[in-house]
């Protein structure tokens, strides 16, 4: 994938000020509606934007919550009873900041990422989602107090949300990811928020049979989590319509997925996968259109090549736009960084509502 990152180290400190305002807050608001700011911050000062970065903030602070109170402490011998209890959320972002006080951060993760790995559900994915970008700024900038309490922080929401996906069965194997993808059956009723449509996956046979076989070795697992990336990303171009903000999950979660490989050891790569294929096909079982329009009928060939041939300009773009989740989409998209994401990147510039 491409790498079209700017300033990933972030020396004028903007992003440490900014996570340490974040911390204050919980990780949901309005019930069950993820705290997006630290993944859309990490993303806009990583591309260049730290001084956009503290007026975001600003716009988005008034809208989150204050972090829940203690319940109970969690610790290493009571923790399973804890996991996806929402109200335990405070407890379970204080236990990882014990954690990740007392060992290094690489540790803590690897012991726990199996954990929390068969809930990839976990609030709407954005466990995983803040957790792929706290890690990713630890692994190319300082190891800093505020983002290693951010990795802290993603964790315990993650546990707090556990949610496990229903083991389905493997229907008839796929090709390749875009393969699976359009072969991905739709729940019947595509009402109601993503709990209740996740329930309905119940009801289903089976996802298709992607990738086959376990591949051979890490080195495979991680192209293949790269793929299915690539393939989400650019089927949201034609399928976006239908949810632009939930669909675009099916990338970014595996997306979460496939940054946070280099931080963890090889064994736990395959498992990743298969994680991050269950994430992306659940969002687009619950999302997903019936009908696809072709992409031509949004973007010119024209403006397509334009976009390609400057990626900052569409993340610059994305910034100006405002909205959280077509920020995160947009990284993503860079990071895949070839001219089919890049038009999948505008069109969420197109269907999302701008926050300013």
């Amino acid at each position: 994938m491409a790498d079209t990152r700017r300033n990933p180290t972030d020396t004028s400190g903007t992003l440490d000020e900014a996570l340490e305002r974040i911390h204050l807050a919980g990780p949901e608001r309005d019930g069950w509606l993820s705290n997006h700011a630290p993944m859309a911050i990490e993303a806009l000062v990583r591309h260049g934007h730290a001084r956009l970065a503290h007026r975001w903030l600003d716009t988005y602070r008034p809208k989150l919550e204050d972090m829940p109170g203690s319940v109970a402490p969690v610790t290493a011998r009571n923790w399973q009873e804890a996991l996806g209890d929402i109200s335990r959320v405070a407890d379970w972002t204080a236990f990882f900041e014990r954690e990740t006080a007392d060992r290094p951060w690489r540790t803590v993760l690897a012991e726990w990422w199996p954990r929390l790995l068969p809930g990839i559900a976990a609030g709407a994915t954005h466990g995983v989602i803040r957790a792929g970008h706290a890690v990713r700024t630890l692994l190319e900038g300082e190891e800093t107090a505020p983002r290693v309490r951010e990795l802290a922080h993603a964790l315990g929401y993650w546990a707090a949300r556990h949610q496990p996906l229903p083991a389905l069965e493997r229907l008839t194997p796929a090709p390749d990811a875009a393969a699976a993808l359009d072969r991905v059956p739709l729940i019947a009723d595509q009402d109601g928020g993503i709990r209740s449509r996740f329930e309905q996956l119940t009801r289903l046979t089976g996802f298709p049979d992607w990738p086959g076989r376990d591949p051979a070795g890490p080195e495979a697992a991680r192209a293949a989590i790269e793929e299915l990336v690539r393939a989400a990303t650019h089927r949201y171009a034609t399928h976006g319509h239908a949810a632009p903000i939930m669909l675009v999950h099916a990338a970014t979660a595996p997306n979460a997925v496939l940054r946070t490989l280099p931080a963890l050891p090889g064994a736990l790569w395959t498992p990743s996968l298969h994680a991050a294929w269950a994430a992306s096909a659940a969002v687009t079982s619950a999302y997903g259109p019936r009908e696809a329009p072709p992409v031509t009928e949004h973007l010119t060939t024209t403006q397509a090549a334009q976009v390609a041939q400057h990626p900052q300009e569409v993340f610059q773009r994305a910034a100006a736009h405002g909205d959280d989740h077509t920020i995160k989409f947009t990284d993503t998209a860079l990071d895949v960084g070839d001219a089919a994401a890049l038009v999948a990147a505008g069109r969420a510039i197109e269907l999302n509502t701008p926050a300013w």
